[in-house]
């Protein structure tokens, strides 16, 4: 994906950490994901939603969602149903799966 494509992104959120039992797993794939979205040009912040992800999101007005959590709270739908309720496109699987 060349620089441009990658910038037409928007300015992209890299959920990562979370409160669940998984959380160390989710802080090395989070860290690795922004850094390979950083290192392609993408205009990307990580959030550690193991602080008060609504604000982070609410006030930081990102155009889209990378989910790097793992267990309760990334993989149950909960984050998912939040983000589509403020209409920001998100990897992976949708609130029902």
């Amino acid at each position: 994906m060349s620089n441009t494509a990658i910038q037409a992104l928007g300015r992209i959120a890299v959920l990562l950490g979370g409160n669940s039992a998984e959380r160390e797993i989710s802080l090395k794939s989070g860290d690795a994901v922004f850094k390979a979205l950083q290192s392609a040009g993408a205009v990307v912040t990580a959030i550690d939603t193991g602080d008060d992800i609504v604000k982070a999101l609410q006030t930081q007005n990102f155009d889209r969602a990378f989910i790097a959590l793992h267990g309760p709270g990334g993989e149950d739908g909960k984050v998912q149903g939040f983000l589509e309720c403020m209409n920001v496109p998100y990897t992976g699987s949708g609130v029902l799966a």
